[in-house]
């Protein structure tokens, strides 16, 4: 058997496994056994789902599923479908493998405690080490332990009870339970609503507050300037009342202005023409002629 430093060609190593829900540790198993050379054809064979079934179990995807995701592995030069259980030397020499890789767990299968040990017997075993926290079982362990999620998205999806095997009561079960968590959704949502817009009548709030604050400032400093103590009102008032003082009280004549000269014979007495005179009525005419007679000679003795 040829060693990885007499062959000229690339080193044939060669994978097998189920590969059911193809995951990360599937792919990091065949990385190690592609980068097990520098140079290296890395063929990955896959048992069928009747031998699968028969050594191993159900799967959940089928072979041609499982031959299709080994095919869009990056580090994958060759699926080998329909790949024997334990390999035997005619398998190994039709397809001129130099080296099988897989991790070094004893795997006990098909009556064998290790369906592996002939090819470590023979020098042909590279070990691979296995990613831990993911396998095809975790996986199908959450599945069945998150059931009823499962089921319940599936049926609001769209799919039948019967496509799930759900029992008739188990649809209704799980359809109720639908219809609550959209209800919880509802509410969920209409208080997170509620909270947004409490958060903007507060943010709001605190900017018309801010502007308040602002311009009653404003309007108190307007206020100060203009009726303040030293205000341009009280100046003004000032102003106003210097100038009413002044109109109510003019400037008074002065003390030494001239007087008439008076003649000094005689002393000015008023006369009151304007006052009426009253006059007894004469009892007779020859009456009122004596008295308008002796009103003409007063006025001649004056004159």
């Amino acid at each position: 058997m040829p060693t990885a430093s007499t062959v000229d060609r690339p080193v044939r190593v060669y994978a097998d496994g189920i590969f059911d829900l193809f995951h990360s540790g599937h792919a990091r198993a065949l990385m190690q056994a592609k980068t097990l050379f520098p140079n290296s054809y890395l063929l990955v064979g896959v048992c069928s789902d009747d031998l699968t079934h028969k050594f191993k179990g159900f799967t959940v995807m089928n072979e041609a599923e499982r031959y299709e995701a080994l095919r869009h592995c990056r580090y994958v030069d060759e699926v080998i479908r329909d790949a024997p259980w334990t390999l035997t030397p005619e398998f190994l020499e039709k397809h001129k493998i130099d080296f099988v890789a897989h991790d070094d767990i004893p795997y006990s299968s098909a009556g064998s405690d290790d369906v592996y040990k002939h090819i470590k017997e023979a020098g042909m075993f590279v070990p691979t080490q296995r990613t831990e926290g993911i396998s095809t079982s975790d996986i199908i362990t959450r599945i069945v332990r998150d059931y009823d999620v499962y089921a319940r998205r599936n049926l609001q999806r769209g799919y039948t009870a019967k496509e799930l095997n759900v029992s008739f009561i188990n649809e209704k079960k799980y359809r109720f339970q639908n219809q609550v968590d959209k209800m919880k959704e509802k509410v969920k949502n209409v208080e997170e609503r509620s909270k947004e817009f409490v958060n903007r009548v507060e943010e709001k709030s605190h900017d018309l507050i801010q502007k308040w604050e602002e311009k009653s400032r404003e309007f108190i400093g307007n206020f100060l300037e203009l009726f303040g103590p030293d205000g341009a009102w009280k100046q003004m008032f000032q102003e106003r009342s210097s100038r009413m003082l002044q109109a109510l009280s003019p400037k008074q004549s002065p003390v030494s202005s001239p007087t008439r000269s008076r003649s000094p014979s005689r002393s000015p007495s008023p006369t009151f023409s304007w006052l009426p005179i009253k006059t007894s009525p004469p009892s007779s005419p020859k009456a009122a002629s004596a008295s308008i007679s002796s009103m003409s000679e007063g006025d001649e003795d004056e004159k």
